[in-house]
């Protein structure tokens, strides 16, 4: 490895840039397109021997880079990627190159060209003309079309098309004799040519997330193909035919519109139909949603809130994904309408019991239009991942937020609605609801939660018919043992009835509930059984089992009431259960709060959780972001419920990062609220938790106090601030076990690295730092000059512990320089450039203390400067 040491002629600026042999990889380094303009001015015969080359595309400098390239007449692989940067939303940033020099086509030896993560809107012929390239990756560019003379690569083995805005493959797609694997997903392919059967050679190709109805039959010429990925597509039918491939052996057909699939294609068990309608009829939704695509559609955009309907009808999509559909004749004349997506304001937005949000909130106005025929609402919401069976339904607002009939969507996660005026719109997840309208005559209604629970109403229980609801909670054993630290009680689900009317039966209703797990006729001890009550008003429980005739069969307890509320069957030995079942019932329900997860630099074992209006999440973010990392806020920071609010979150944080409202590192935290306080925190894993106890504490409430704040929570408060949110450190798990100096003593011999100019670090002074590194290690060893390869190599080595990697990358390059002049000043320049200060204060602490030891013994031993004079003058005299 050749080590080139440049500097740039103001001399502000020194940038160490390794040439290993034939690759040059300046991705890694801060403003490594600069520098590459100065190894080229200065090493001009070695830098265009150069077969391997990486450059950042979010550098301004990339443009002057681009004229230099072609003169590189070696090169066979070539990465020019952006994607190194995020904007404030946590997205990567494209890079700069938009097209490539003509020149490029006389890169004669190049086989490997990445140009990912960047705004190529069309693909430059001159890339086309490189005959040798076996490696074409474009991924996440803005391409609309390929040009026909793609053809031309026929020597093509892998292309990545991903995450672009291709609406049709040219023909010449075809001529790819030589390609093995595609990836052409997340684009907007409505058609396939013909012209792709001819790939023979291919064996994995991915089309999924496009918009393909159907497929061409010549698919089943592509005899050499065993994976075809077609999810998320809009596919009504598959040709047959591809059952004959021979070579198949994943089909991957999810989430598509199949209501029937060949039965010589079903029958095969590597194909994935999960997500199809097979067997249903197309729905009404789904017939409106197809005419709606018949009819003109209006994209607004980012900075449009109006649109204007006329009597011929429109689609209207906004940029948040909200459709509308104005069918024919919805208007007789020409009307404005206002449109809004506004965050959801908790003293607005009222949650029921068990609700959850998931949608901002959509304002159509004026709110007083009246159409003359149904338009249509289709709202993309948040899937909330719950234990429980629940039911997604949109809302609006008319003096109160009532539910309206909400429709399967066709969409994946997109709730359906029509509505005949227009107000405020939302959509919640709810506990599934059942209901009936009583007659008469008498009826009876089922819980499609528990088919054990049902009511039953006698003829002459009502005079007039009215409606009736039921929402059934189930509890796991598990779930009531640990919120009530009581392993001998048992519960059946709770069951909440409501009706339309404030009147009571006229005769008695029959309720059956099952009895608790475990619980039968034949063991049961009626001493323990209690029958609760519930009101949703004042949230209060109480005990009426000697108030109703209890009846019991081997699986069932059944009894009357000519009211309706809640009812909880506890089967315990505690005396007063009301006053329990109040504070299960608390725990039980579940209050989404969103939250700032930053983590210390300087400890990353160190978290702070943070409560924050929305308003303030991203000034917060900038002030924060030098001293902290780590989680991202959530999108949404507010809560929707209890404005007299106050908990402590127990039971550890579920982090979940796969939710589809996750985007480049942004989490999503839901909680369990037991409305207690200085209960444990973990964040960390389940296994971690097992392993060791990790804890920490969190105190949260919103309004004015509450008076039952324990004392000493109340003296953190800081401010009159009736909105106070307070904010205590959690302790993250230690990474493995941190790593003692005797151990390292095996590994690592021992060294002495300065000289006595600049003074000493020992291996214990190495050893004392490695431990103040954290997940910044690669950055900090990439300003030390350890090469990317030789820290991959590194991070592979030690996969399983990060202590070892951060030990190996220093004591790696301490033993490389021990006896290189300057080594210390250089380690201290690294740690500043890797924005770790404290770590360089630590070191020329130590050195300082080093050599002021290092001249008290010169001095002792009076063989120092000074005494060597005064011991002159004294002889003189």
């Amino acid at each position: 490895m050749a080590e080139l040491l440049l500097g740039e002629a103001d001399g502000n600026t020194i940038a160490e840039v390794y040439l290993a042999g034939n690759r040059l990889n300046l991705d890694v380094y801060p403003n490594g397109t600069r520098q590459f303009l100065v190894l080229y001015n200065s090493h001009r015969e070695q830098v265009q021997q150069v077969e391997f080359l990486r450059l950042n595309c979010n550098e301004e400098e990339i443009g002057s880079s681009l004229t230099i390239i072609p003169k590189l007449h070696w090169l066979k692989s070539l990465v020019l990627k952006g994607g190194h940067l995020w904007d404030e939303y946590g997205m990567c940033q494209r890079g700069w190159v938009t097209t490539l020099p003509a020149e490029f086509r006389h890169l004669l030896h190049l086989t490997h060209l990445d140009l990912s993560f960047n705004s190529f809107t069309s693909l430059p012929e001159c890339i086309t003309e490189l005959k040798q390239l076996t490696v074409l990756l474009l991924s996440y560019n803005q391409l609309a079309a390929l040009p026909n003379s793609i053809g031309k690569l026929v020597k093509l083995t892998f292309i990545s098309l991903m995450k672009n805005q291709l609406r049709l493959l040219p023909r010449s797609i075809g001529e790819l004799v030589a390609l093995q694997r595609a990836d052409l997903s997340e684009n907007e392919l409505e058609l396939l040519p013909d012209e792709i059967g001819n790939l023979s050679t291919c064996t994995w190709i991915d089309f999924s997330g496009n918009r393909l109805k159907t497929l061409p039959s010549s698919l089943a010429n592509m005899t050499s193909l065993r994976e075809l990925h077609l999810h998320s597509n809009q596919l009504v039918t598959v040709p047959v035919n591809i059952a004959g491939l021979p070579n198949l052996s994943r089909l991957d057909l999810q989430n598509n519109s199949l209501r029937s699939v060949p039965p010589e294609i079903q029958n095969f068990p590597f194909v994935h139909l999960e997500g199809n309608p097979i067997g249903e009829t197309e729905s009404t939704e789904e017939q409106v949603h197809a005419k709606s695509k018949e009819t003109t559609i209006q994209h607004l955009g980012s900075n449009a809130d109006s649109f204007t309907i006329t009597a011929e009808g429109c689609n209207i999509v906004l940029p948040c994904g909200i459709e509308i559909h104005f069918p024919p004749e919805a208007v007789s004349l020409a009307a404005v309408i206002s449109c809004k997506v506004m965050p959801p304001d908790p003293q607005q937005v009222k949650l029921r019991h068990h609700d959850f949000l998931l949608s901002p909130v959509l304002e159509l106005l004026p709110h007083g239009i009246q159409f003359e025929k149904e338009v249509f609402i289709w709202m993309p919401y948040i899937p909330h991942r719950s234990d429980h069976q629940r039911e997604v339904v949109m809302r609006t607002f008319n003096g109160k937020w009532t539910n309206l009939e909400t429709k399967d969507s066709k969409s994946q996660y997109t709730a359906c609605c029509s509505v005949l005026h227009f107000s405020w719109f939302i959509v919640i997840s709810r506990l599934k609801e059942n209901k009936c309208t009583v007659p008469a005559e008498g009826t009876r209604l089922f819980s499609s939660v528990n088919s054990n629970i049902k009511v039953i109403f006698p003829p002459g229980a009502v005079n007039e018919s009215r409606s009736v609801k039921m929402q059934v909670l189930p509890i796991a054993v598990e779930e009531l043992h640990e919120l009530t630290d009581d392993q001998d009680s048992l519960v059946s689900p709770l069951v909440c009835l409501s009706q339309n009317s404030t009147y009571d039966f006229l005769k008695p209703v029959k309720i059956q509930l099952p009895l608790p797990s475990g619980v039968t006729g034949l063991n049961l001890d009626r001493s323990k059984v209690h029958l609760l009550h519930g009101d949703p008003e004042i949230e209060d429980w109480t005990d009426i089992t000697n108030q109703v005739v209890l009846e019991f069969t081997h699986l069932y307890a059944i009894f009357e009431v000519n009211h309706f509320s809640w009812y909880w069957l506890w089967y315990t030995t505690k005396t007063y259960v009301g006053g329990i079942a109040k504070k299960v019932y608390e725990r039980l329900r579940r209050w989404q709060v969103n939250f700032l997860a930053l983590q210390r630099k300087r400890n990353p074992e160190q978290i702070f959780l943070q409560c924050l209006p929305k308003h303030k999440v991203e000034s917060v973010c900038k002030n924060l972001e030098k001293r902290y990392w780590g989680p991202e806020p959530s999108d949404i920071v507010e809560m929707f419920e209890g404005e007299q609010f106050f908990a402590g979150f127990e039971r550890g944080i579920e982090i979940v990062s796969d939710r589809p409202d996750c985007v480049d590192g942004r989490i999503s935290f839901t909680f369990y609220s037991h409305l207690k306080n200085s209960k444990e925190i973990y964040v960390s894993t389940q296994a971690d938790r097992k392993m060791q106890s990790v804890k920490g504490q969190v105190s949260f409430y919103r309004g004015s106090l509450p008076e039952n704040v324990p004392e000493e929570v109340a003296k953190k408060r800081k401010g009159p601030d009736s909105m106070w949110l307070a904010t205590l450190p959690i302790k993250l798990p230690k990474q493995k076990s941190r790593l003692h100096i005797e151990s390292r003593k095996e590994s690592y011999p021992p060294l002495n690295l300065g000289d006595e100019e600049t003074g000493y670090l020992t291996e214990a002074n190495l050893g004392s730092i490695a431990r103040r590194i954290g997940p910044e290690w690669r950055n900090i060893g990439i300003n030390l000059g350890l090469t990317y390869s030789l820290l991959e190599r590194i991070a592979f080595n030690n996969r399983d512990d990060m202590d070892k990697q951060i030990l190996e990358m220093l004591f790696t390059w301490a033993h490389d320089h021990a006896n290189v002049s300057g080594c210390i000043s250089h380690l201290i320049r690294a740690m500043k450039e890797s924005d770790r200060e404290d770590i360089a204060e630590e070191i020329e602490s130590i050195i300082e203390l080093g050599k002021k030891k290092y001249h008290e013994s010169i001095h002792r031993v009076g063989l120092s400067q000074g005494s060597s004079n005064e011991d002159s003058a004294n002889g003189m005299v």
